[in-house]
């Protein structure tokens, strides 16, 4: 068999694998669950494993080949020291290199060409390559940042609708429908959000941004607050390098371009590819020109 890599992109939300040879397509992708590295190790790992199989499945190849095939995986989470060690104890790969998902991401859009990228998704992590030089802006997990996350602005939503209900705050047609949906019962509420994970609350983001778009005052104050936090970071990144090129990635990119400020929005590229392709390219670079040295 020629030698086979696997790129895996794990986010809060869910998980993508592909297995490639050295050059050529793409042979087969799978997908699985969620993979936080961070919020469940254990289910991240078993996620991974599957997503990985699947593509084995699709590329028409054994799925036991799993264990001897090395992967390059960004993975959501990775921000906390020992999650990747934790993680890789759980993996069946023989040999693995595991970084954020915000650095797979940032190699897919620019293919190793300097430019910038807001990953936002369930969290949020940016990333700045300039002059070759990689540098990281947030990517600390939910507990302590993710601002203008998907599971960020899914909580906050909730957070508007006990202030309605206390009436606190003016209830809208957003936080009307999201009370129903728990049967506007606060206790069902506390129950859901003690167990919730990042990406529970995530689900919730889609919702606010189509109420804001339909003029729904609560949904507009939430999104402008969470654009904020990105404008603020894409000003830092900005101050660094200039006007660099900007690609946007994750479950919220194509959401969040109106409520970005200009300066922001004129740089904005269409990315070369995907995550998956970013960790596809750095599986290649990192394991096959190894073997080949070897």
């Amino acid at each position: 068999m020629a030698a086979l890599v696997l790129g895996i992109d794990g986010g809060g939300t869910g998980c993508r694998a592909a297995a490639a040879a050295a050059d050529g397509p793409v042979l087969g992708i799978g997908e699985a669950g969620p993979a936080n590295i961070l919020t469940d190790p254990a289910r991240a790992a078993r996620h991974i494993e599957e997503a990985a199989r699947a593509a084995l499945v699709n590329a028409g190849l054994d799925p036991d080949a799993v264990t001897t095939i090395p992967a390059f995986l960004g993975l959501a989470g990775n921000n906390e020291p020992n999650a990747a060690e934790t993680a890789a104890r759980l993996l069946p790969f023989p040999r693995m290199d595991i970084r954020s998902d915000g650095l797979i991401a940032l190699e897919g859009a620019f293919s190793g060409k300097d430019g910038a990228i807001a990953s936002l998704g369930t969290g949020t992590v940016y990333l700045l390559r300039h002059e070759g030089e990689v540098h990281q802006f947030g990517g600390f997990g939910f507990f302590l940042g993710d601002g203008g996350s998907g599971a960020r602005i899914g909580q906050d939503a909730l957070r508007q609708v006990l202030l309605a209900h206390d009436g606190i705050r003016q209830a809208s047609a957003l936080t009307a429908e999201l009370f129903r949906s728990f049967g506007e019962d606060p206790g069902a509420m506390l129950a859901f959000a003690r167990n919730a994970t990042p990406g529970d609350f995530a689900r919730f983001a889609p919702q606010v941004f189509a109420a804001a778009g339909a003029g729904d005052a609560v949904a507009a104050e939430i999104v402008s607050d969470a654009a904020e936090e990105v404008n603020a970071v894409l000003d830092r990144m900005l101050a660094l390098s200039g006007p660099t090129p900007l690609c946007l990635a994750g479950g919220l990119k194509t959401l969040y371009p109106p409520y970005l400020a200009e300066r922001h929005r004129a740089r904005l590229v269409e990315p070369d590819g995907d995550a998956l392709a970013g960790a596809i390219r750095l599986a290649r670079s990192t394991f096959l020109a190894t073997e080949a040295r070897s």
